[in-house]
């Protein structure tokens, strides 16, 4: 493969002078590295696109509202807010599923200087209880189900103003959606500190509560300006070794991509939404995923790109109907939120004759990306997630923190301007996740003689279902809730769809009757439903532990046999 001219391009886009120049920049304290010619914050990258006015911008169903739409709503959201005393340094939180106004109110947000808190649809009233207590938002915009939650334990709001979303059926006191976009007026005139929060994304935590993960102005940007950089070094590259260039003059298509992965995510919202904003394309959104109704969507909308998690890209090119629709307008296939297979960067590339398969690397914590890889590069080395991007210095280290040599495997650290400022209210995560600016990944990997990452295992004690992390502290403090529950012991469980799924080994207090669905459903009354244990093995001695008094997770995940799951 062309290695040589990768680098080659690389240096040639980072070079002092061209428009994708990394330099050094001083954040908090920290000399991290960043794009010199990054824009200050994302107002000013929402700003810029109107520029795009008649074209479609978001599509739901029936639904259209193109750039010059939006930017209209999207003053009159921000105008309301100021309105009502918002200003910057704020919050607010967004409690929906991935309707338009999700991306309208995170906007308006942006352009104020005010963080959004992407509240997890999936959660329970109690888990939307804690986010709303730890983040303190102002107002709370939600839709009907969000309602229905909120509606078990009023008082959870505290002083936040309620917006109902796409529901006529909402509580005494709340704002109808319509009275905020008939605010009208013009964009309120606000300077937004580049370092500033512009959301809070939930991460589950390894002692069992969410952390609400800072994410900046900065760090999104860059993270934008690392898939821009991704695009072009790739493209450059493999011009410069085929000799194949491409016509400048050529009319580049508008980008379509279709939204499958929620939008309080970084990879629906810093990757896909951002990108797609940036570059004046469309974005498709669906109620919920279904790969017989995404590949109506590819056909009706022509849509370029379609990214999400790895179930979603196999399940869509393995669709029994994928044959009768038009995917001609499919230029990339692929996604992250977990590795894609070998196997499936293989299908996807003999499958969708006009598209590539890619993928990215990357946490909440990073605001997106670390690595991305695609094409030639992704086929020729399937097993890795590729390089890191240029904002990033990388290192790969023993359990002291002592750096390793190249191609010998241990956890990854990565340092760069897109890494988060912290979790809020949580110092102690803060500092045990990030030391002097080197993010700990909790992922181990290793990098080979062309640099590019290799992930072979988690540090972390988690399960990755769907691209979803779910930390095995949080379940085993949902079932110690039951008082059946002696001791339980979670871990990941291998899953051909879903990657892992969540497997509990768990020990009855003498004289209790085992019941695995009545113990799952207790769970999920307190935890999302998707965290819930799948498989559950009844065990009737007291599981293993080690001399330190562990339990044995890899052990007992080695041992227990799938059919004797209950």
């Amino acid at each position: 493969m062309h290695y040589a001219e990768l680098k080659t391009a690389w240096a040639e886009l980072t070079r002092p002078g061209a428009p994708l120049e990394v330099t050094q920049v001083d954040v908090n304290g920290q000399s991290l590295r960043a794009f010199k010619n990054a824009p200050p914050n994302v107002r000013a990258l929402w700003l810029s696109t109107a520029a795009f006015g008649p074209r479609d911008y978001l599509v739901y169903g029936e639904e259209r509202i193109s750039y010059a739409q939006a930017h209209e709503q999207v003053a009159s959201i921000a105008a309301w807010m100021w309105d009502q005393g918002v200003r910057p340094g704020d919050r607010i939180a967004i409690a929906m599923r991935n309707y338009p106004e999700w991306m309208l109110i995170y906007w308006a947000c942006a352009c104020i200087g005010v963080a959004a808190v992407g509240m997890n649809a999936w959660w329970t009233s109690a888990e939307m209880a804690f986010g709303l207590h730890d983040a303190k938002p102002s107002i709370v915009f939600a839709d009907a189900e969000r309602i229905a939650r909120l509606a078990e334990n009023p008082s959870m709001l505290g002083e936040a103003t309620l917006v109902a979303v796409r529901t006529d059926d909402a509580p005494d006191g709340a704002v109808p959606w319509a009275e905020v976009v008939a605010q009208g007026g013009a964009m309120p005139d606000v300077v937004v500190d580049p370092d500033a929060d512009i959301c809070i994304f939930y991460t589950s935590g390894t002692t069992g509560s969410p952390k609400g993960a800072q994410l900046t102005h900065r760090s999104n940007i860059n993270n934008l300006m690392n898939m821009m950089f991704s695009g072009q070094v790739q493209a450059l590259a493999t011009q410069r070794a085929t000799g194949v260039t491409v016509d400048p003059a050529a009319a580049v298509p508008i980008p379509v991509t279709l939204i499958t992965t929620p939008l309080f995510h970084v990879t629906a919202n810093n990757c896909a939404a951002y990108a797609i904003t940036a570059g004046g394309g469309k974005m498709v959104l669906m109620y919920r995923w279904d790969a017989g109704e995404a590949l109506k969507l590819v056909e009706r909308e022509k849509i370029s790109a379609v990214s999400g998690v790895p179930v979603m890209a196999r399940e869509l090119v393995t669709h029994p109907d994928f044959a009768k629709y038009d995917t001609s307008s499919l230029l990339s296939v692929g996604g992250g939120g977990a590795q894609l297979q070998p196997d499936l960067v293989a299908k996807i590339d003999t499958t969708v004759s006009t598209a590539r398969p890619n993928t990215g690397y990357g946490m909440t914590e990073t605001s997106g990306i670390i690595t991305s890889v695609g094409g030639d590069f992704f086929v020729d080395k399937p097993a890795s997630c590729g390089p890191a991007m240029p904002t990033f210095e990388v290192r790969v280290v023993d359990d002291e923190g002592q750096a390793l040599p190249a191609g010998q495997p241990g956890e990854l650290w990565v340092r760069g301007a897109s890494v988060i400022k912290g979790y809020i209210n949580r110092p102690e995560a803060t500092a045990s996740s990030i030391t002097d600016g080197w993010l700990h990944t909790g992922d181990v990997a290793y990098v080979d003689e062309d640099g590019f990452i290799f992930l072979v295992d988690r540090k972390k004690d988690m399960v990755l279902r769907g691209g979803e992390n779910i930390y095995c502290a949080e379940v085993e403090a949902a079932l110690h809730q039951n008082p059946a529950v002696a001791e339980c012991s979670v871990f990941g469980v291998p899953d051909d769809r879903l990657g892992e799924e969540v497997g509990a080994a768990i020990h009855l207090r003498a004289g209790e009757r085992g019941d695995a669905h009545a113990l799952r459903e207790a769970c999920a009354r307190l935890i999302a439903k998707h965290k819930a244990p799948r498989y559950i093995w009844l065990m009737d001695e007291p599981l293993p532990r080690n001399a330190n008094g562990k339990f044995l997770k890899r052990e007992l995940r080695d041992t227990l046999k799938l059919e004797d799951a209950v």
